[in-house]
């Protein structure tokens, strides 16, 4: 039954795809047909007026398109009831499947693990098929098919479905190619714009370079064992020094896939171009089937951790999570600046599995489960407000056909519903209290503080470190949404766009993001049953659970022990409820002044302006200044003077381009080295037949020496 339902959603999300590939051939039949019946005789006119209404382009391809997501929209369904069904049973479901290789067919496992982010894509999914219908209707036909876009979305779900059902090495890169090379069709669907042939191009890039370090991790694996199965794989002897090897390969294939610093530069350039909804399933889902990926490959099939492993995590988790909040206050563009955010958010998961590997290592088993489950809630909570704000963006953009921040302005009174959504995502991806994301980084600051169990005085003084960094960067999160939601939604309008913005008509535009909006605050302030399922992962995965489990209960929520630090998120809903009644009351006492309507402080100029409000490099200029080496700054500011002497200054030209240091650093030198490298063995293709036999003799001869 549980297997069934993994199944359905898998064949629900190809079903999708494969429908939405029929409204090419739709599009022929209408042309044929229409064509036919207008030859038809004058005495069937009747006949020709009724055909031409059944095949009316703008009714039978509407409702194919909602036919199309409502699939997807189901397959997500069959995707949270399967993961839930799992992790409610705590069982272990296992299956053959008759493709493959003949003698190596697919094997399936369905765990808890597998579950717990079937549940992650299962939620997503939905809410995207709610959104989607309404979204792609902005979109030419001619120049943007949604055949295109049907199918490889179908696929892209499809592949992230079968990468958690696959159970040996084979089916798994089978999957994960899938998933890869989909969602790259997906980033270059408008490849009319170079940015966005550039940005697929440099994501499949990647894509295959972290697919080949996956295949070497699992090659490894395989040289000390008897097969390929997971199964096999997990009974291989290897020495520490292999261990190490097959770990930094897995390390480099997933990481890049789930943009850990320095191989993250395929995220801020493949998600701004890419269909908003598409960047959605990417950041919010994509990136947690890498982070699977894995968790699997060291927790399960290599089995042993070790604490240097942990610190290799911790540092890479710190460095992404400070870099990547930096990089994203400097973003203009709304979905390069949320891009960046994500490599923020996956280096906070990558410290605190870095943390839970370094207890593991150190016997401190019940200490490495907080840490995971910490790593493991953020995870959960990243997907959902993620989505939701990729999910925003999209609504913006849709409306305003921009996404530039610093043409925005004003549009909480002209798109009252998505700024209150986009808002609550804000601040649950800010981690303030009573939403999602306070929980998790609190159960990740609750997993750092018990670092005074640990004997070795080195990562006694390093986690502390860390711990700090992740505080700053909680901060600076903060302060990057404020930025976020004050230049786009408050003020005045800075375009004709969002002087003239609306509210979205459609309802499954909201209806998506609400159910996402809801979902972040239900987790914020009742945490307890999502964390009681996580529970059974870690009770699966590493053999132990939380400690004092009796502490979990829906009102209190004590990760280490009822004596110490706990958090108890209806108790300050209640708190917070009642300081907001006491002000509200105050400030309202008296009827006679407490309402009082005045015009905004124009500081003495005659009226207000857009010019005169905070843009985006205005409000980041104090952290430019602090932090000015984490980025690579270009600022120049051009002054027109005029007048007597060129004293006075007409116009003020401003430019600032700010760059990631990895470019420069680390790709550019390796691109000259691809390219001078080819331009060497380019050297061998002479023209010259003469050249070429006397290749081919050289060849033979060595083969004959070899043979010998």
């Amino acid at each position: 039954m549980v297997l069934g339902l993994a199944y359905g959603a898998v064949l629900l999300s190809f079903a999708s795809g494969l429908l939405g590939l029929m409204m090419n051939q739709r599009q022929h039949v209408l042309v044929f047909s229409r064509y036919w019946f207008k030859k038809l005789p004058s005495t069937h006119e009747h006949s020709q007026s009724v055909v031409s209404e059944c095949l009316e382009e703008n009714h039978y391809p509407a409702f194919l398109r909602q036919a199309v997501f409502a699939l997807l929209g189901l397959s997500g369904v069959f995707a949270v009831l399967a993961g839930l069904s799992v992790l409610i049973a705590k069982e272990v479901v296992t299956d053959q499947l008759g493709l493959g290789l003949p003698w190596l067919p697919w094997h399936v496992r369905f765990d808890c693990l597998s579950g717990f982010f079937f549940l992650i894509v299962g939620i997503a999914t939905s809410a995207v098929s709610l959104y989607v219908p309404g979204y792609v209707n902005s979109y030419d036909e001619s120049r943007h098919p949604f055949a295109i876009l049907g199918l490889f979305t179908g696929l892209f779900v499809a592949g992230m479905l079968l990468v958690l059902l696959a159970d040996d090495a084979f089916f798994f890169m089978i999957a994960w190619e899938l998933m890869s090379v989909a969602s790259y069709f997906l980033v270059a669907f408008q490849h009319e714009n170079s940015a966005n042939r550039r940005a697929a191009f440099i994501y499949l890039l990647m894509a295959e370079v972290g697919a080949l370090a996956i295949i070497l991790g699992f090659g490894v694996l395989a040289g000390f064992s008897d097969g390929f199965t997971f199964d096999a794989l997990r009974k291989a002897h290897l020495s520490t020094t292999w261990a190490s090897i097959a770990f930094m390969w897995a390390l480099l294939g997933f990481g890049m896939k789930a943009g850990i610093v320095p191989v993250h530069v395929w995220l801020p350039e493949a998600h701004p171009v890419a269909p908003s909804h598409i960047s959605a399933l990417m950041s919010g889902v994509m990136l947690k089937v890498a982070l699977y990926g894995l968790i699997r490959f060291c927790f399960d099939l290599l089995g042993d951790v070790h604490w240097q492993w942990g610190v290799v995590l911790l540092m890479l988790g710190t460095v992404s999570a400070l870099g990547g909040i930096l990089y994203a206050m400097m973003q203009t563009n709304l979905k390069r600046l949320l891009a960046y955010s994500s490599v923020e958010n996956i280096g906070i998961i990558f410290m605190v599995l870095g943390l839970a590997m370094i207890f593991m290592a150190n016997g401190h088993p019940q200490l490495a489960a907080l840490g995971f489950l910490a790593a493991l809630f953020h995870a959960f909570n990243h997907a959902l407000f993620k989505n939701l704000l990729f999910l925003g963006a999209g609504i913006i953009h849709h409306q305003t056909h921009q996404l530039n921040i610093d043409m925005m302005g004003g549009l909480i009174k002209k798109m009252p519903k998505s700024s209150m959504l986009f808002l609550i995502g804000c601040m649950s991806i800010s981690s303030l209290p009573l939403f999602n994301g306070f929980v998790s980084e609190w159960l990740a600051f609750q997993t750092a503080l018990q670092v005074d169990v640990l004997d070795n005085g080195v990562l006694r003084s390093l986690i502390p470190v860390a711990a700090a960094s992740l505080a700053l960067t909680a901060a600076l999160a903060a302060a990057c949404f404020v930025k976020v939601f004050g230049l786009i939604f408050l003020g005045q309008p800075r375009s004709h766009h969002c002087d003239k913005a609306h509210e979205v008509e459609d309802k499954g535009m909201l209806a998506g993001p609400s159910l996402l909006a809801g979902l972040c605050f239900l987790f914020g302030i009742f945490p307890g049953p999502v964390i009681s399922l996580i529970n059974n992962v870690t009770g699966q995965l590493l053999g132990e659970t939380l400690p004092n489990d009796a502490a979990l209960g829906w009102l209190w929520l004590a990760p280490v022990s009822s004596s110490q630090a706990s958090y108890a998120p209806p108790l300050v809903m209640i708190g917070a409820l009642i300081a907001g009644c006491v002000s509200f009351w105050y400030l309202r006492r008296d009827p006679a002044t407490a309402l009082r309507i005045s015009e905004t402080w124009d500081c003495g100029f005659g009226g207000l302006t857009p010019r005169m409000q905070y843009t985006s490099s205005a409000f980041t200029m104090p952290f430019r200044r602090i932090f000015a080496k984490a980025w690579i700054i270009d600022e120049r500011i051009d002054k027109d003077m005029r007048g007597a002497m060129n004293q006075d200054v007409a116009e003020v030209h401003y430019q600032l381009q700010i760059q990631d240091h990895s470019w420069p650093r680390l790709y550019e030198p390796i691109e000259r080295g691809v390219d001078n490298a080819a331009k060497l063995v380019g050297r061998i293709q002479t023209g010259n037949i003469r050249v070429y036999l006397g290749y081919s003799f050289v060849t033979l001869i060595i083969m004959l020496w070899v043979i010998s």
